[in-house]
């Protein structure tokens, strides 16, 4: 049975950092493109970025850039998003999800291959 956990949520205030990881069980991460997204209250789910199955990275949220990074490590089946410079704006819950290609839209990836989320509070 896949499984994705997402951790590393929580409260931070602006201007912090926060690591979110990605741990698969059931199936190896190796083969697959992983997805963030993230849901802000309110607003529908949304891609924010993908690395895939040879390491590229796909950006899909321009406010990110040159803040968020994606890094993946096979050796712990693990996908990784640093956060940095926090926002408000970046309060959400963040998920993650496997799939054959990287893609922006929630609908594209496999019901079985989604987290349960994690929360990320930025607030002073």
């Amino acid at each position: 049975q896949p499984q994705l956990v997402e951790s590393g949520g929580g409260l931070v205030q602006p201007g912090g950092s926060l690591r979110l990881s990605c741990a698969a069980s059931g199936f190896t991460l190796d083969y697959y493109a992983i997805g963030w997204f993230r849901r802000a209250p309110g607003k529908e789910r949304e891609g924010v970025f993908c690395v895939d199955r040879v390491g590229g990275v796909t950006n899909y949220v321009e406010s990110m850039k040159g803040r968020f990074t994606i890094s993946r490590d096979n050796a712990k089946n693990t996908v990784y998003l640093q956060m940095n410079s926090l926002k408000p704006g970046d309060t959400a819950v963040y998920y993650c999800a496997a799939n054959d290609y990287c893609s922006p839209f929630a609908n594209e990836y496999p019901d079985d291959y989604w987290g349960q989320g994690t929360q990320v509070t930025v607030s002073s």
